[in-house]
């Protein structure tokens, strides 16, 4: 076998010199916070959270007719309660007047009733197999009483938002009590939990401050 000193060399420096060998330490059992299930699922709540907010703040009419004022209705049909929007089609044929026509023509009487009890400011009127509800003009008053149900809407989205972040940031302390989320990886979950309560509850002002601007302009 022809001799080969620097190969020999290198075999004997491998077996001489066992310190520079080290098996590699079994990775730690961590949970990145940027895909950890416990952020994904408090965004997803998050999120819900503001398009409650939103789909609130479109009852709030400011003059313009549209579905959704009266959409959530609750109206009473067939021994039960259902939103407004399931048991008939609405439509708004212009800007004054929202109609609606119940699927069911024998609850046009039901469906007044209810528009009525829940308190909208809105004076509905059957007429045949439709209900028509003109829009009233709104007071300086009136509208800041819807001002100040904005602002009460607002907060309920934000206090929600809130309790989303308390869940989170006990859901991480517990990971990590457990010993299945490494320090720095709470502390990396507990700000980008942060981050997206802070987000979602700018996004809440920032709709509440464009609703407020609708509310007030004559």
């Amino acid at each position: 076998r022809a001799l080969d000193p620097q190969g020999d060399r290198r075999r004997e420096d491998r077996y001489a010199r066992p310190e520079l060998i080290r098996p590699s330490p079994a990775p730690e059992i961590t949970n990145p916070a940027m895909s950890h299930p416990i952020l994904t699922d408090a965004q997803a709540r998050m999120k819900k959270a503001v398009d409650h907010t939103l789909h609130e703040f479109s009852s709030l009419h400011t003059g313009k007719a549209t579905p959704a004022m009266v959409e959530t209705v609750m109206v009473e049909a067939y021994g039960s309660h259902m939103p407004l929007k399931q048991c008939a089609a609405i439509s708004t044929p212009d800007a004054r007047i929202i109609q609606i026509q119940p699927w069911d023509a024998g609850m046009v009487k039901a469906i007044a009733k209810a528009i009525i009890d829940a308190n909208l400011g809105f004076n509905p009127i059957p007429d045949g197999k439709v209900v028509r509800v003109p829009l009233p003009e709104m007071s300086r008053d009136r509208r800041q009483e819807f001002v100040k149900n904005a602002n009460r809407l607002a907060e309920e989205g934000r206090v929600h938002v809130r309790n989303v972040r308390r869940d989170a940031m006990e859901s991480a302390k517990k990971l990590k009590k457990d010993g299945k989320l490494a320090e720095d990886d709470e502390k990396r979950l507990e700000k980008d939990v942060q981050a997206a309560t802070d987000k979602a509850i700018a996004d809440i002002n920032t709709h509440l401050a464009a609703k407020e601007k609708e509310l007030l302009t004559v």
